[in-house]
């Protein structure tokens, strides 16, 4: 057990590094002058030059990788002495760091990753993921219990009573619930539930988890925002666990030990609890993984129309605003929690399924 984490910590970690290099690349060969964006298209030539310096941009494109990767890692080696140097640890980009131990006028440095600045806000990119992925977050857990929770109501019945009338409107509903486009769902819903019928729905066709008074001006919850983007987000994957369910069920049932249990007298919701369904997770639990996974990256289009002000969003303001530093973080924090629902899905494999641990 203990090899099999390691491998998949070393395939993770992997995985991480190149995504981290093919980010930096491609995002340092595009066309646009970093500085430019800072300072204006009139800025005079030293002002563009010492923001340059200061990014590191007059660096060959090497050192700029090996900085970049520097300032991703936790623990990094950093000069501590000459604020002029290019690996200097300026307090400024670094906060909460740590000296482990002193390398002459360098030091082995434990401190939280650095994602840069915002070339139009100047904020650290940092503080506006974590700013922003609570919300995304919350509105991903909430689509995906949802689908999850009425994925086992209506697929396991379909499975019980297959080639019903119930079974077969089961599956058209999958069917068209896995068709349907994200962006088309978005903006039909807003305007069906958030327009049309706001009378009797009470929903706002926009809206984030914080709504201002325009009165008071002050902030107060508003958990009513969160269900039209919900329902929106958690469509599709529930069309794929009910289908799965359903399958997988049906597959699970057909199989000689479920003939064994009832022989020993088991009852039919005994099978199904203790046998059936116990071995029928597995292609759901990598179907639910892997959509929630996607939905964290995906709610892209949801949060723009919905104007949910998660990382989706900031997404979208950063790509309309050529913001660079902000698109590459988000890219990677991203593909960090990617490879960390992959990891505890292959740990849920090795305890769900004794064959993984095995193997």
């Amino acid at each position: 057990m203990r090899n099999y984490i390691f491998r998949r910590l070393l395939y993770g970690l992997l995985v991480l590094w190149g995504v981290t290099t093919l980010v930096f690349f491609l995002f340092n060969i595009l066309p646009g002058d970093p500085s430019r964006m800072l300072l204006g298209q009139r800025a005079d030539i030293s002002s563009v030059e010492a923001v340059k310096k200061d990014l590191g941009l007059d660096q060959p494109l090497y050192l700029q990788y090996f900085n970049f990767l520097n300032d991703l890692s936790p623990v990094s080696v950093n000069n501590i002495s000459d604020s002029t140097s290019y690996w200097y640890l300026s307090p400024q980009k670094y906060t909460d760091a740590y000296r482990l131990l002193r390398l002459g006028s360098d030091a082995l440095v434990l401190k939280l990753p650095y994602l840069r600045r915002s070339y139009q806000s100047k904020r650290l990119v940092t503080s506006i993921i974590a700013e922003a992925f609570p919300k995304t977050f919350l509105l991903a857990v909430t689509s995906i219990f949802m689908a999850i929770v009425l994925g086992f109501l209506l697929g396991i019945p379909a499975a019980l009573y297959k080639d019903s009338a119930y079974d077969r409107f089961i599956l058209v509903f999958s069917s068209l619930g896995m068709s349907v486009p994200s962006f088309f769902a978005a903006i039909f819903i807003a305007w069906l539930f958030g327009f049309v019928w706001q009378h009797f729905t009470g929903l706002s066709m926009t809206g984030s988890l914080y709504t201002v008074d325009p009165y008071t001006g002050q902030e107060y919850l508003s958990l009513s925002n969160l269900i039209l983007p919900a329902i929106t987000l958690g469509i599709r994957p529930l069309a794929i666990v009910v289908s799965l369910i359903r399958s997988t069920l049906l597959e699970v049932l057909s199989q000689d030990f479920i003939r064994t249990a009832y022989a020993k007298g088991l009852s039919r919701m005994q099978v199904l609890l203790k046998h059936a369904l116990r071995n029928a997770l597995n292609p759901v639990i990598t179907a639910v993984s892997g959509w929630f996974a996607s939905l964290m990256a995906g709610a892209v289009f949801v949060e723009y129309v919905f104007d949910w002000k998660g990382i989706g969003l900031a997404m979208v303001d950063a790509l309309e605003k050529y913001d660079l530093p902000v698109i590459m973080g988000i890219v990677l924090f991203i593909s960090v929690f990617l490879i960390m629902i992959n990891l505890l899905v292959d740990l849920l494999y090795a305890v769900l399924d004794p064959r993984v641990r095995l193997s």
